[in-house]
């Protein structure tokens, strides 16, 4: 616990000791070492979807705890892999993502159709695999923003993975499509008995407003949230709220005052708890992103962002380049500083 009041440096007290009043923690569905049983069983999953939901929580060092600490390198397509791996370069190589997910004690390694597919049969046995089926490519000149298909279902189903993971852009005028490929993308993943993923990320221009950007406002963070659990997404992947207000300050859609005046206020850990309530009170698991690699200040950004998460009521944390744009000791040190708040008992759920 010294270790994490250290990294957390003056932010220690207000993390630590805050209690959400506007959504109490007892109107939450909260992780556990039961949550399949007592969460998810009352869904339709099917008992394959079950089992290997399972099979993710009961993995790495946060095995039996019902929390998730999941390592994403997808960022060679989302970002090119010179600017993915060129940091280090021993990453090129798919064999040492895994590795690094391994050894740095994750539940889970997420990849592209390509990473995961070149060693199926060395680690499909080893970590349980989650496959992104879809990506935004950044070779296209001019950019554009789109997400498109890489992969099938079946594929993921075939190299042996126990889930499958994809991005939409709510707000971008291609979301339409992606919302209904990847409605049929998930509803085919759970006949087959994989668990799904929605990376449940803003894509506007509007939503960028005098210097604020409102990508990552609780309101509509939490809206995304919800129609991500409307998919039937599991596990919902968000980034962590910075602010709040998009609705009334882009002045677009539907919101309510309560929203502001009493479900929220502006301590990080009630933004983020909305996010968790528009995740069905927690029903979808809610983990959130580690963010890009800043260099010396990323472990308390990572430790950062693991209190406000848990402490919230969400599942877990999702971190990539923070973790494998550094030697692979640093890294897997990275990691197991996220685990380890997870893992304490000293903190608790707001």
């Amino acid at each position: 616990m010294a270790d994490i009041i250290n990294w957390l440096g003056e932010e220690a007290e207000s993390l630590l000791s805050h209690r959400c009043r506007g959504i109490p923690r007892d109107s939450l569905h909260l992780p556990g070492p039961d949550f399949v049983d007592r969460v998810v069983t009352e869904s339709d999953r099917s008992p394959a979807v079950l089992r290997n939901l399972q099979a993710l929580f009961d993995h790495g060092r946060l095995g039996g705890t019902g929390y998730l600490s999941l390592l994403p390198v997808d960022q060679g397509i989302e970002h090119s892999a010179g600017a993915s791996f060129a940091p280090n370069p021993a990453y090129f190589d798919p064999a040492n993502i895994v590795e690094l997910a391994i050894e740095g004690g994750c539940n889970g390694v997420a990849s592209t159709l390509g990473v995961l597919a070149s060693v199926a049969r060395r680690y499909a046995h080893r970590i349980p695999m989650m496959l992104k089926l879809n990506h935004n490519e950044t070779l296209s000149y001019p950019a554009i923003y789109d997400q498109t298909l890489f992969a099938q279902v079946e594929q993921a189903f075939d190299m042996g993975c126990v889930s499958v993971g994809a991005t939409i852009y709510f707000g971008s005028p291609e979301s339409r499509r992606q919302i209904m490929e990847i409605s049929a993308a998930f509803e085919r993943a759970h006949q087959l008995g994989m668990v799904t993923v929605l990376w449940a990320y803003l894509r506007n221009p509007a939503f960028k407003h005098e210097g604020t950007d409102y990508h990552v406002a609780a309101d509509l963070t939490g809206q995304a949230n919800h129609l991500a659990a409307t998919l039937k997404a599991d596990i919902v992947k968000q980034k962590l709220p910075e602010t709040n207000g998009g609705y009334r300050t882009v002045g677009f859609g539907h919101t309510h005052d309560r929203v502001y005046d009493e479900l929220t206020s502006e301590h990080p850990i009630d933004l983020a708890r909305y996010q968790v309530a528009n995740c069905f009170m927690g029903r979808a698991g809610l983990i959130n992103s580690g963010g890009g690699s800043k260099g010396a200040s990323d472990l308390a950004e990572a430790v950062r962002t693991a209190v406000i998460n848990k402490r919230a009521g969400g599942m877990g944390l999702i971190s990539g380049r923070k973790a494998f744009q550094k030697p692979m000791d640093e890294g897997v040190a990275l990691l197991h500083a996220i685990q380890d708040v997870y893992l304490s008992q000293d903190v608790t759920i707001a």
